[in-house]
C-alpha cells in the first residue's frame, strides 16, 4: 500500500509498546551460543552488537518483557560470564 505523496509516517502514540535495552559484556567465545539461546524465546528479545572490539551486546526487549528477560538473564549469567555494562 502507498502513501499519499503528503502523508507523514504514523507517529508513536502513548499505546505503542515501549522499548527497552540492556548494555552487557560476554566473551567472543560464547556469542553465538548466548545469542542464539535467547532469541529462541520467542518474542522476548533480540542481540545486536553494540562495540566488537569489547564485545559489548546491546539486548532490545519490549519493557512488558522485562521480567521474564531479566530472569533469563539471571539464569545464563554464570554460565555465560554475563557482565551488565548499564
Amino acid at each position: 500500500m502507498e502513501r499519499e505523496p503528503h502523508s507523514k509516517p504514523h507517529a508513536m502514540t502513548d499505546s505503542s509498546p515501549k522499548l527497552g535495552s540492556i548494555l552487557i559484556a560476554i566473551a567472543p567465545a560464547h556469542i553465538v551460543l548466548f545469542k542464539s539461546i535467547l532469541e529462541a524465546y520467542d518474542n522476548l528479545a533480540t542481540l545486536r552488537t553494540e562495540d566488537p572490539a569489547k564485545h559489548h551486546l546491546r539486548i532490545y526487549f519490549g519493557e512488558d518483557q522485562r521480567a521474564d528477560l531479566e530472569q533469563v538473564l539471571d539464569s545464563l549469567t554464570a554460565q555465560f560470564g554475563i557482565r551488565r555494562i548499564d
